[in-house]
């Protein structure tokens, strides 16, 4: 055992240091050097989730039921990686409205409700009561076991639950719970923010989660790899230790529970309070959370790495008898290491702390802003028309707050706490604050979900909560009578809380759950859907579900004016006179004014106003409080209802005018564009026929000629007679040739082409081509030469068509090529993601004003150029189709003919060094597919 005063001592030390973090950063945040504006920090700020469930309960859950502890860890795993979009939502709204907790952000999502935000903050209050109490079991039991009893006594003290028979003023879990409650008032009640940011406890918080995840890695190695020799060897034990084969062994009923497990804690990383503090409320920077969707997740399984090693190594090691909760501290002393045991305390103390006090903190701003103030607003007081300052008195609100919510934890682990294993106690909280996701992601995508819905579903899910699961918690802990659950209140057996309407079968958290979602969202959708809304719940449920694209704007509720000044004093009030000319004078200069006091506030500056307060004392309390300093007769609520009627329909007609006119100019500028498109095909059609005409006209022209000729003459020899006739063949040939090529590039262009793809290597292709055109290549004494890989360039292609193309740029660059010296080079390079292909000739080029027109079907290289030959330019056009039905590129440039020896096969003529010239480049570029 080790000795009381230096466990105290430890304590007190450690606690002394997350006080100098907390103070540091506040000092570094008054001096606008934020600590906490990085990703890293906001990440393990996160990990608060890590309580002493993680530390020490996983290790017992893992014991009893083996992997099913890995749950508690999948639902926060599968939002941070696959539901990011979700937790982005939540932080830019809760940014943009400055929504102070999770009941504001429910209060303010329906209408600014006041109802639904007492609601709320009941539900969480009562919820996460018993997670309270569970840290202080922890802390209390964790001192127990290291001081003043040995192993032995410790067991029999565990099972006995604590000392809670023992006097309050003897009781651990007493004074744990007043440190608590002074850590929490001095960092978390300091003064009243505007954001509500607490940068002294987030930087205290991020350090406990670094400290919690060194102090379980160093519990897990020495466990793993000094009291056994590796994985291999602790598992190869464990296989002889029947309580641990057990926990290795998944049952039949693993599907349902993990499942329920798993959605649990899901509900919990967006619904406890302190998650959504620290996840919504504290971020500074919405960017963060790109870090922290992959870092969380990175943390979560660096924790949770030696949990089921060292939960064997306890089965192994410790008497039967012995809590597996404690297994971090009581395998440590069983093996006689008492500063790896005092470490580990400091570990379990450091997962408590930071779980309290951002719980806490959380919890009374929620008790202050939604259940204190609106009552005093309502019973006016307040005095808010007074110039008095109320700063003290929220501040005051909030410390007796803390200390209650605090006590009552501690009331609940004195009575039924202490008969839960710890797990058990935070399934009972993760299933109340589940009661709140409903209405909460539902309202971020429907905007039908309903104010009245809301209530209800909220009303009877947690109704059924306590009914079916917090209930039979307080009879086993012998509050209330057992009978209950057994037989059923009057012994009607359809209402066993445990097998509510005769539903058998299920596990009690299972049954529970089923239950309490059933009517949550049952009655939230049903009752949405035959509710009315009205005109500020509709508004709110667009700024929420269209969050990135509607602006935040409020309109305003009062008739008459509100002045500045009034509006100033307002906020003085409840922010100080600093905070408050501070918040002011950076408003003024966002809008490009002077700061000034005098004169009427206009729409915006009323907004901003509600805004702000809504930062201190809640959404709902800020609208209560904001209607009050109207100069004039405050409207009442129908007239207020009215007006925001009317302004929603004015909006919405003015936003259906404006997108009808866009429409019309949308359609008016496709309707010019079509005209012109006309306008230029006419054109073209007109010149394509006249192309068509004329290439079809020649050859008819030369074959009626000379057909005249030989039906003139008869006398004619038959040298000449077979010239003649030589030349109606091939003028056949060509207005043969014509009508396939017009054919062709119409079937292509109408997608009736019959495509016969097969895997084929270009280089063959290529080769097929030069050997289909060899003859004119003779004729024009062309000097041919190929660059080309020498590996095969498989790709899958109709073989037909693609040696169509190349047969085309090779005829015409033999058309276009130097006629003294005509010169041809074909290259081919294998690139990253297909291969490019180059036709070049030494012709004198083309004008850049045609390198677009080229490929166009109806357009003409100009034939004012001397010597250009004449064709019908149909190739080029159905080329360029051709390759772009295989998604590639077709392309023309004009650039210096490579200079160098060419070294590849000469197909004809001995290659000559290439002359330094410009030469015409057909490019075809083809994606591997």
């Amino acid at each position: 055992m080790l000795s009381t005063n230096i466990v105290i001592i430890v304590s007190l030390c450690y606690v002394g240091i997350l006080f100098a973090i907390a103070w540091w950063a506040d000092r570094c945040a008054k001096q606008n050097k934020s600590m906490i504006n990085n990703p890293v920090i906001y990440t393990l700020s996160i990990a608060v989730y890590c309580t002493t469930w993680t530390f020490y309960g996983s290790v017992g859950y893992a014991a009893r039921s083996g992997l099913e502890f890995l749950t508690i860890y999948f639902g926060p795993t599968f939002i941070f990686l696959g539901w990011w979009f979700l937790l982005r939502k939540m932080v830019h709204i809760t940014k943009t409205h400055g929504i102070t907790s999770i009941a504001d952000f429910i209060s303010s999502r329906y209408g600014k409700s006041g109802k639904l935000s007492v609601i709320v903050t009941l539900i969480a209050v009562i919820g996460i009561t018993p997670y309270i109490a569970l840290q202080l079991k922890a802390v209390a039991t964790s001192f127990t076991v290291l001081t003043g009893f040995g192993i032995e006594k410790a067991n029999d003290l565990m099972i006995d639950g604590s000392n809670t028979t023992s006097g309050i003023l003897t009781d651990t879990g007493f004074w744990v719970t007043l440190l608590l409650v002074i850590f929490a008032i001095l960092f978390g009640t300091r003064h009243i923010d505007t954001d509500e940011h607490h940068e002294g406890v987030v930087a205290a918080i991020a350090f406990e989660s670094l400290i919690k995840l060194i102090v379980i890695l160093t519990v897990g190695i020495f466990v793993v790899f000094f009291a056994y020799n590796g994985f291999g060897d602790l598992f190869t034990t464990a296989k002889h230790i029947p309580a641990a084969v057990k926990a290795l062994t998944l049952d039949e009923n693993v599907g349902p529970r993990w499942l329920t497990l798993t959605l649990l804690s899901m509900a919990a990383i967006l619904a406890l309070p302190r998650q959504f503090q620290m996840i919504a409320v504290e971020n500074v920077n919405e960017r963060h959370l790109a870090t922290a969707s992959w870092l969380f997740p990175a943390y979560l399984i660096l924790m949770n790495i030696f949990v089921l090693p060292i939960a064997l190594a306890g089965l192994d090691l410790l008497p039967d008898n012995s809590d597996p909760d404690f297994f971090v501290l009581t395998v440590p002393l069983f093996l006689d290491q008492k500063f790896l045991a005092l470490i580990a305390y400091v570990g379990g103390l450091s997962a408590a702390i930071s779980m309290v006090i951002v719980a806490v903190i959380a919890l009374s701003t929620m008790v202050c802003n939604d259940l204190v103030v609106p009552i005093l607003l309502r019973r006016h007081w307040l005095h808010t028309r007074e110039k008095t300052d109320l700063t003290g008195m929220l501040l005051t609100i909030r410390r007796f707050s803390i200390f209650l919510l605090l006590f009552m934890g501690y009331a609940y682990y004195r009575g039924a706490g202490t008969s839960n294993a710890l797990v058990s106690i935070g399934l009972i909280s993760f299933t109340a604050t589940a009661q709140l996701v409903p209405v909460m992601i539902i309202g971020l995508f429907w905007k039908g979900g309903a104010k009245h819905g809301a209530q209800v579903g909220l009303i009877l899910g947690f109704s059924i909560w306590i009914y079916t699961l917090l209930a039979p918690s307080f009879a086993r802990s012998g509050w209330i009578d057992t009978s209950f659950i057994i037989h059923g209140p009057w012994h009607i057996d359809w209402l066993k809380p445990e097998a509510l309407f005769g539903l058998y079968g299920m596990s009690p958290l299972t049954h529970a759950l089923f239950w309490s979602m059933l009517f949550n969202i049952g009655s939230f959708v049903i009752v949405s859907v035959f509710s009315r809304q009205n005109s500020l719940e509709r508004i709110q449920a667009a700024l929420f579900v269209d969050s990135f694209r509607v602006p935040l704007s409020d309109a305003p509720v009062w008739q008459g004016n509100a002045s500045i000044d009034d509006l100033y004093d307002l906020v003085q009030r409840f922010l100080g006179g600093k905070r408050t000319i501070n918040a002011f004078k950076i408003y003024a200069k966002t809008r490009g004014e002077k700061w000034r006091r005098d004169g009427a506030a206009d729409s915006d500056t009323i907004a901003f106003t509600e805004r702000l307060l809504a930062g201190t004392i809640g959404a709902a309390s800020a609208r209560i409080v904001v209607s009050s300093v109207g100069k004039g007769e405050v409207m009442r609520f129908d007239e207020v209802m009215a007006m925001l009627e009317e302004t929603s329909q004015v909006i919405e007609h003015s936003n259906q005018l404006e997108q009808k006119s866009q429409e019309l100019e949308l359609v008016a500028g496709e309707l010019r564009l079509a005209n012109e498109s006309l306008r230029e095909l006419d054109l073209m059609k007109d010149d394509f026929l006249t192309v068509v005409s004329h290439e079809f006209r020649t050859p008819l022209t030369s074959i009626r000629s000379f057909s005249e000729i030989l039906a003139d003459n008869s006398d004619l020899d038959a040298k000449q007679t077979s010239k003649f006739l030589n030349i109606i063949i091939k003028e056949s040939e060509r207005l043969t040739r014509l009508i396939d090529e017009h054919l062709d590039l119409a079937r292509v262009e109408a997608g009736q082409s019959n495509w016969r793809i097969e895997a084929i290597d270009m280089t063959k292709v290529i080769k097929n081509s030069i050997a289909a055109i060899d003859g004119m290549l003779r004729e024009k004494h062309v000097q041919l030469s190929l660059d080309i890989p020498n590996k095969p360039m498989m790709m899958q292609i109709d073989n037909d068509r693609m040696m169509q193309v190349f047969l085309n740029l090779l005829s015409n660059a033999i058309k276009f090529c130097n006629a003294n010296d005509p010169q041809i080079l074909i290259t081919a390079k294998i690139q990253k993601n297909g291969y490019l292909f180059s036709v070049i000739d030494n012709g004198q080029g083309l004008p850049e004003a045609e390198f677009i027109n080229i490929f166009d079907k109806f357009a003409r290289v100009d034939e004012d150029t001397p010597n250009r030959p004449t064709g019908s330019g149909l190739g080029l056009a159905i080329s360029k189709r051709v390759v772009e039905y295989f998604k590639g590129k077709i392309w023309v440039e004009i650039k210096p003919m490579p200079m160098k020896s060419i070294t590849a096969k000469i197909i004809k003529t001995k290659i000559k060094k290439i002359k330094p010239t410009n030469a015409t480049f057909f490019n075809i570029f083809l994606p591997l597919n």
